[in-house]
Formats: C-alpha cells, sequence, structure tokens
C-alpha cells in the first residue's frame, strides 16, 4: 500500500545505508574501529533512516553548527552531533580520505565508513551544549568525557546492524525500521499518529497520556526505547512484557502499534526531547508525546524545559506536533488520573507517579500500588524483582 499520505521523513528523504553489495572482502584490508555500544545504536539507527537526513556520523562543520545552533551546517533542525569517537592509537592506522571497517564488540562485522575527515573532538564544546552541564555525574556528560578523543566523520556503507555472535534480545518481531512503520500506519488508514517515547514501564500516569493522545489521533505508537540506557533502569525484555501486557488489558489493539526503537539514550533533557521527536517523524508519526522532564536525569533540567525548546523553532522546521502534557496525577478523590487543566489541586490529594518511584518500590521488593501500576504490570515488575533479589 502507498504511503503517501504519510508525513515526509526528515529532510524530504527517508535514508537507507545498506550497501547492496557484499562488502566482507573489502573490509578485511582495512583499517578496524570496534564500535561502543552507544556507536552500535548510532550506526543501526541511521542505517535504517531513523536518523533522516543523516548518511554517516558527522563531520566537523555539522558538529560545532549543532553543538552552537542545534541545526545541521545547511540549516535543517538537528540537536544532538551523531558522532564516532576514537582514541589515538586507532586514529594513527586511520587515513584522510580512506576508509575504516566498524565492528560489532563481539566481533561481527558491521558497515564500512568513509573516512572524510578526522577531527579533534571538542568536548569543551560538546558536552556544555548539549547536556546543559560539565559535571561527570551526567551519565550523557560522562559518556562523552570518556570517549577517545578524535571524530571520524563521513558516510556508512552497512552490511548489517545485527551482531552474530552475541545478538543477545534484538525483540525481532518489534524491531520494525521506519519504512514498516510507515508501511503499517498506511495499512491501518491511519494518518495521525501519536507517539510515546518510554524507558520505563507504563505507569498510570504514561497511560493517561497516551490515551488522551488516542483522542486526537487516528492511531497510538508506543515506543520504547530499548538501545544502550543507564545503570539501574529496568531491562527491556522486562519492559516489553509489561508493555503487551498493558495492551492487552487496557488498551485497543486495532488503535494501538507496539515497536522498538533501537537508540541510545543520552540523557540530554530538551536536545534529545527534539532529537526524539525527530526520529519519530522519519517513523511515520505526525504528534510526538512531550511529558514532564522528557529524557532528563537528576534535577539538571527544569520540568518542561524539553517542552519549551520547542518553541525555538516553526512548525515548519520541526515538522511534527508536540503534545505538551501537564505533569499528571492520581487524584483519590476523583478515582483517576488527573492534570492542573483537568482537576483542582486539593490538599493531601494527589499521588504523584514517577518511573524513578516505581523502581526504588521494587528495590526494596514492595509491589507498587495500584496508583502507580495496573495490577497486571505489577505483577510482571514484582516477578521480576522478586526473581533478581534471589538470583
Amino acid at each position: 500500500m502507498s504511503t503517501g499520505n504519510l508525513i515526509a521523513p526528515h529532510g524530504g528523504t527517508l535514508v537507507n545505508r545498506f550497501a547492496e553489495s557484499n562488502l566482507t572482502e573489502e573490509a578485511t584490508s582495512l583499517p578496524k574501529i570496534t564500535l561502543s555500544t552507544k556507536q552500535a545504536c548510532d550506526l543501526e539507527m541511521i542505517a535504517i533512516g531513523a536518523f533522516s537526513p543523516l548518511t554517516g556520523f558527522c563531520k566537523k562543520v555539522d558538529f560545532e553548527s549543532i553543538c552552537n545552533d542545534m541545526r545541521l551546517a545547511n540549516g535543517t533542525v538537528w540537536p544532538i552531533p551523531i558522532t564516532l569517537a576514537v582514541d589515538e592509537d586507532v586514529k594513527a592506522t586511520l587515513t584522510e580520505g580512506g576508509k575504516a571497517a566498524l565492528y560489532h564488540e563481539d566481533g561481527t562485522f558491521m558497515a564500512i565508513i568513509d573516512c572524510d575527515e578526522i577531527y579533534a573532538h571538542d568536548k569543551s564544546l560538546e558536552i556544555p551544549t548539549v547536556f546543559g552541564t560539565e559535571d561527570e555525574a551526567h551519565p550523557g556528560a560522562k559518556q562523552v568525557m570518556d570517549e577517545g578523543e578524535w571524530l571520524i566523520g563521513g558516510d556508512i556503507h552497512v552490511a548489517t546492524v545485527t551482531p552474530e555472535v552475541d545478538p543477545g534480545e534484538q525483540f525481532t518481531e518489534y524491531r520494525l525500521a521506519p519504512a514498516a512503520t510507515r508501511e503499517d500506519f498506511a495499512n491501518r488508514g491511519w494518518k495521525t499518529v501519536a507517539a510515546f517515547q518510554t524507558r520505563n514501564p507504563i505507569h498510570r500516569a504514561h497511560e493517561y497520556l497516551c490515551k488522551c493522545s488516542q483522542e486526537i489521533c487516528d492511531g497510538l505508537l508506543i515506543h520504547p526505547l530499548v538501545g544502550e540506557t543507564k545503570e539501574g533502569d529496568i531491562p527491556a525484555d522486562v519492559r516489553m512484557d509489561c508493555y503487551n501486557t498493558i495492551i492487552d488489558n487496557y488498551f485497543v489493539r486495532d488503535c494501538t502499534a507496539l515497536s522498538v526503537m533501537p537508540g541510545a539514550m543520552r540523557y540530554a533533557g530538551p536536545r534529545e526531547a527534539v532529537l526524539h521527536a525527530l526520529i519519530r517523524k522519519n517513523y511515520g508519526v505526525t504528534h510526538f508525546i512531550v511529558g514532564r522532564d522528557h529524557a532528563g536525569v537528576g534535577d539538571y533540567y527544569g520540568t518542561y524545559d524539553a517542552q519549551n525548546i520547542f518553541d525555538n523553532f516553526t512548525a515548519e522546521e520541526i515538522g511534527i506536533v508536540p503534545l505538551k502534557f501537564e505533569h499528571a496525577a492520581y487524584s483519590k478523590k476523583a478515582q483517576g488520573m488527573v492534570s492542573s487543566k483537568t482537576f483542582p489541586k486539593l490538599e493531601g490529594d494527589q499521588i504523584f507517579l514517577s518511573g524513578t518511584k516505581v523502581r526504588e518500590l521494587l528495590e526494596k521488593g514492595e509491589r507498587p500500588p495500584a496508583e502507580f501500576s495496573r495490577p497486571e504490570v505489577a505483577d510482571v515488575l514484582i516477578e521480576w524483582a522478586t526473581s533478581t533479589v534471589t538470583a
């Protein structure tokens, strides 16, 4: 079925960086770069078109423009540089204008990169502009601090994005590339689609946001991130069980799609909210849910900074509608989810929810209450938490 009625990808064209020819023989004669987990996630996101219009890792002019202005050098909105960092030893094996072979940590050959540029990694520019802090306690900032001192910029030519030796949990059934979700939306007859980004199980506040969005769009894409996250986050396979459980019990399957997004978290707050919106635009989504402290960590960002950043761009530049939701809470008087727009605030009435609070309860072996999680989801979480403690 044609997907012509769907929203255009960011930049106008859905990128596909998979090579038509076999690259294995050529790779054997090239210098070798072993990718970090984040870099392998980024490679997949570029290859499948989720990072359209990017066709490779950032060159210097784009790196500097993104850090300073949240745009590619050609003016296209792009908030976070997608970089391939290497250390001095690897850099010494490379030739600017040459090529290099990219390998997964398990040894799987994945791609060839055109080493168009090899330039110094300006961390003093990237870290404060992208993360808004230089605190080593910030997981995203610390990750960049620990990366190599050189960046390789150039197009990638991809053989595979699936590790062969240790593939881990690939969620193959749900690992749909942007072209596949677009086809699914077209087959369902959806012209407007809201997407919900999550790295936590869906609790009652999340459910409220999702269902508000379903009332104004043809369909909902629950789109959890299953790439690299920080230590302490609930494992992706457990979260997937939670998503299917809540969809089966509390959503309408015909109006709800579930797919995974294989990107890595940066925890960059406002800038990452924009990145997540543009990614979903590439997947065919028209509306993107932006809730409280989207993609944030700790207290580095204001509660609604991730919503306010969208005001820096025109609707035409972003191309996807941000759905800006107030902080939702469970009201004992209303016996349901409310926000400051929908119910008066009464002293002692509202129970605020967060993924962090759920994790704290689980770490103590305590069952999340009904005001936090649906009972069926709580069953999945407490079973996982109990098995983790006793293992």
